[in-house]
C-alpha cells in the first residue's frame, strides 16, 4: 500500500477491526518511511444485482430506492428506520442467496409486501396501493381481505 503523504510504497497495518456487520475491514495503517498514519477499508466486490423492470429495462439494484419506498409507506407510523433497514438487508441477502445476477422487479416488490405486512398492516396497505397500482375500490378491498385472511391465519 502506497502512503498517501509521501508515497513510500510500503506501510505496516496498526489496528484492524471489521465494520458494517462484518462486512468490510477497517485498517489503520502506517507508513515505515515517514510515520504518517491513515485508514483503508476493504470489502468483498460482490457482483452486481440486476432488477429486470416490467418494461424489459435493467437498472442495478439500490438499497436506498427500496428504503425510500419503505419509507413513505411508514410516514406517521410506529415504525423504526432501523426497522426499515433491516428489512431492505433482509431483501438484499434472499436475492442474493438465489444466485441468479438478475431478478424481476415484481419479486422484489413481492418480499418488500411480505415483510412490510409482519411489520405494520397500514404500511403494507400504503405500499401495495403504490406497487400493485389498484385500478378500482374492488381491487383494493380484495387485498384487504387477503391481509385479513393472513392475519387470521397467523393468529391460529
Amino acid at each position: 500500500m502506497r502512503c498517501p503523504d509521501c508515497q513510500y510504497n510500503g506501510t505496516r497495518v496498526v489496528d484492524s477491526r471489521p465494520v458494517d456487520d462484518n462486512k468490510e475491514i477497517r485498517r489503520r495503517r502506517e507508513c515505515e518511511s515517514c510515520g504518517f498514519r491513515f485508514t483503508t477499508f476493504e470489502k468483498i466486490e460482490e457482483t452486481p444485482l440486476i432488477v429486470v423492470k416490467k418494461d424489459g429495462s435493467r437498472e442495478e439494484f439500490s438499497r436506498e430506492k427500496v428504503l425510500r419506498g419503505l419509507i413513505r409507506a411508514c410516514e406517521k407510523r410506529p415504525v423504526a428506520l432501523e426497522t426499515l433497514e433491516g428489512i431492505v438487508l433482509t431483501i438484499e441477502k434472499d436475492l442474493r442467496r438465489i444466485g441468479n445476477s438478475e431478478v424481476r422487479s415484481e419479486d422484489v416488490g413481492e418480499k418488500v409486501m411480505d415483510l412490510l405486512a409482519h411489520e405494520d398492516e397500514v404500511a403494507y396497505v400504503r405500499f401495495a396501493s403504490v406497487y400493485r397500482q389498484f385500478k378500482d375500490i374492488n381491487v383494493f378491498i380484495s387485498e384487504l381481505k387477503e391481509l385479513l385472511h393472513r392475519q387470521t391465519d397467523i393468529k391460529k
